[in-house]
């Protein structure tokens, strides 16, 4: 009792990546969530609605106002940490102002992940403007940046796609695994939350069904792509549930290796990682076995008559890929335990989202 709670803001409050940081951190023992802003996109009409109107199961749990997103009101309320799960183009209007206040930064879009300017007006129609801030931008993936994340400032956290992707492929790469001249076939699948809450045709419960998209040309290409390490191909799919990813990926694989090489590489990437489970042999990944939970789940098989590789790889798309890493993330830059506020009981067995 009595012990200091790091001080914490989400600014994006009203999307789902906002809401499920606010359950998690509402459930974290180290952190109070101190203030509530909407994005600095979204029109501002009359007083300022509590969270909880927009988000009827936090009745009584989390009964802040989402206020209009301005720097100095964030600023005021002397926050160690600063969640922005808002759109691409407001990371970047926002988040020099909030550096340059002395502020420490989470953002959950894809403002800051790609290292390359350029690559923004192609994959994510915008001109990027803050070249210092990608710059100086850390990677979000703790299994691979941890050291670099505990000192940042400003954290990238990883697309859900592209986390689920870079666990499974980019130890295989390090190793030489990988025959050369080949390029991993990355098949994904997603629950509709990873699209947003906004109202769209293919978003409705009559309409929702399986089928790919953004093919030859997703936005999250460039991003796994650079964190792996080599060319990939790269396909999503929408499905018809509401929150999990997916990756069955194909990989042709230097002549002779075996299960137990592959087996070995992984156990030596991910030992100690506390989110990253290999299942034993014979065993898939389901997206039922990660649902509310921060684990990545590995699995694979391997045809040595054709020297290939499938991978599959399972994760929830709004914990690991996203609110619940961003706060794995947190917790380094903070100095907690990394696993705060992210135990698969509550997670697992906790109230239900309607």
């Amino acid at each position: 009792m009595g012990e200091h709670r790091a001080r914490v803001v989400i600014i994006g409050a009203g999307g789902y990546s906002g809401a499920e940081l606010a359950e998690l951190l509402l459930s974290h023992p180290r952190v109070e969530i101190v203030g509530l802003f909407g994005s600095a996109r979204r029109e501002e009409t009359g007083k300022a609605q509590a969270f909880s109107d927009s988000w009827p199961r936090f009745r009584g749990l989390l009964d802040l106002p989402i206020r209009a997103t301005e720097v100095a009101a964030v600023s005021a309320l002397a926050p160690d940490a600063v969640f922005l799960a808002t759109p691409h183009e407001a990371s970047v209007e926002l988040a020099p102002g909030l550096l340059a206040a002395g502020l420490r930064v989470l953002d959950l879009s894809a403002a800051y992940r790609l290292k390359n300017a350029g690559l923004y007006p192609k994959h994510y129609g915008f001109e990027h403007h803050d070249p210092t801030g990608l710059a100086g931008a850390v990677y979000g993936l703790p299994e691979h940046f941890r050291h670099e994340i505990k000192f940042a400032s400003l954290v990238a956290v990883p697309g859900c796609y592209p986390t689920a992707s870079i666990l499974a492929l980019a130890p295989l790469h390090r190793a030489g695994l990988v025959r050369a001249g080949t390029r991993p076939i990355i098949d994904a699948a997603s629950g509709v939350s990873g699209a947003g809450r906004s109202a769209t045709q293919k978003s409705l419960f009559c309409e929702v069904s399986l089928q790919p998209y953004g093919v030859l040309k997703h936005r999250h290409q460039p991003e796994i792509d650079a964190y792996v390490g080599m060319e990939t191909l790269f396909t999503p799919h929408l499905v018809a549930f509401d929150r999990g990813i997916l990756a069955t990926i194909h990989v042709d694989l230097v002549p002779g290796t075996s299960y137990d090489a592959i087996e070995a590489v992984y156990r030596n990437a991910y030992a100690d990682e506390p989110f990253v489970r290999i299942c034993p042999v014979g065993q898939w990944p389901a997206v039922a076995d990660v649902r509310r939970t921060n684990f990545c789940d590995i699995g694979f098989a391997v045809d040595p008559s054709w020297d290939h590789a499938i991978i599959a790889s399972a994760i929830d798309n709004l914990t690991k890929g996203a609110a619940g890493q961003a706060i794995q993330c947190m917790n380094l830059m903070l100095g907690f335990a990394e696993n705060t506020g992210l135990g698969i009981g509550e997670r697992a067995h906790g109230p239900a989202h309607h």
